[in-house]
């Protein structure tokens, strides 16, 4: 199978991940033999860098609103895209999954599986 002509015209992000996305679904299905895997694998990784150089000269267009001069004009700084976590630093917790509280068994009933926990109700156990 030829591979089609490279167009080094630069794509639009859109169409970049239109492109990978079909990628993907194709690969995904399985129908393709080893060579043609390969070639469209190839291809992707091609349209990814696409896409994240295209991110890349965004993210060196945009900048930050920072207030505003005497004459109404906004004032802006450029955009710091630097991590802001710090190597040596722990993140932040995260909430914990809230659990609703057991309620206790009614009278008489001790030793009962409560409904949705018993064998066939797609529980996890």
């Amino acid at each position: 199978m030829p591979e089609p002509p490279i167009d080094d015209a630069p794509q639009s992000f859109e169409g970049s991940l239109a492109q990978l996305q079909q990628i993907v679904h194709d690969l995904e299905e399985g129908q393709l033999g080893l060579e043609v895997s390969l070639a469209r694998f190839e291809e992707g990784i091609g349209f990814l860098r696409s896409c994240y150089r295209i991110l890349e000269q965004a993210e060196h267009r945009i900048e930050i609103l920072t207030g505003q001069d005497a004459d109404g004009n906004p004032q802006t700084a450029p955009f710091d895209a630097t991590a802001t976590f710090e190597g040596g630093e722990k993140p932040a917790k995260k909430p914990g999954r809230r659990r609703a509280a057991a309620k206790p068994d009614a009278p008489g009933e001790a030793g009962t599986v409560a409904e949705g926990d018993g064998p066939g109700s797609g529980g996890l156990f």
